[in-house]
């Protein structure tokens, strides 16, 4: 399954090379692969490569959401071209109730692209995971740049609405039998189990 980030958050078309997210089937899991044009733009967070990083949506990321919709449960990746990572749970619109996941994330970073590669484990996915979006952000002060794979249609926006990655309305179907094979089940997950809200 691969995914192009074609438009801003808000439908615009994106001015430069796309950003390209694909999923394949791994051991145990889903691979993410990464391949996005490298801006350098803000500057490498502070924080230890290949370790969890606070606010990582602050810095250069491409995010990646996996919804099951009659739960309202997800799991938001964000993945940084110098390295760094983050993993939220969240349980409800905007309620993350478990963060800082460990991850295998490898980075490929060249002048004017990177490339990264997660192994997302099975564990980490709410039950029926069923809805996806996408979405990249990069640039600094009034050049930041939202874009998003299922942007907020033009008929839907209002005046002074800023980028929202948690309209959850917007998600598009994901089907993971697709990529599985039909016969697949999405396997139980420790962690949701234990998610009390």
């Amino acid at each position: 399954m691969e995914f192009t980030i074609e438009h801003t958050w808000d439908d615009l078309p994106v001015s430069h090379e796309p950003v390209t997210i694909g999923l394949k089937s791994y051991d145990g899991g889903l691979l993410m692969e990464v391949s996005a044009p490298f801006f350098n733009d803000p500057p490498a967070p502070l924080g230890e490569l290949g370790k969890p990083f606070r606010n990582l949506w602050d810095y250069e990321v491409v995010e990646a959401f996996f919804l099951s919709d009659r739960t309202e449960q997800y799991l938001e990746v964000e993945l940084c071209p110098h390295g760094q990572h983050l993993l939220l749970l969240l349980s409800g619109k905007r309620r993350v109730w478990k963060e800082e996941l460990p991850l295998e994330f490898e980075v490929t970073r060249m002048e004017t692209k990177w490339e990264g590669k997660a192994h997302l484990p099975w564990n980490y996915f709410p039950p029926c995971t069923n809805k996806f979006n996408a979405f990249a952000i990069h640039g600094s002060g009034d050049q930041r740049t939202y874009e998003a794979l299922h942007p907020v249609p033009r008929c839907e926006l209002q005046e002074g609405q800023k980028p929202d990655f948690h309209r959850l309305e917007f998600f598009k179907e994901l089907n993971l039998k697709r990529l599985m094979g039909e016969d697949w089940k999405q396997p139980e997950s420790d962690i949701w189990k234990s998610d009390a809200n």
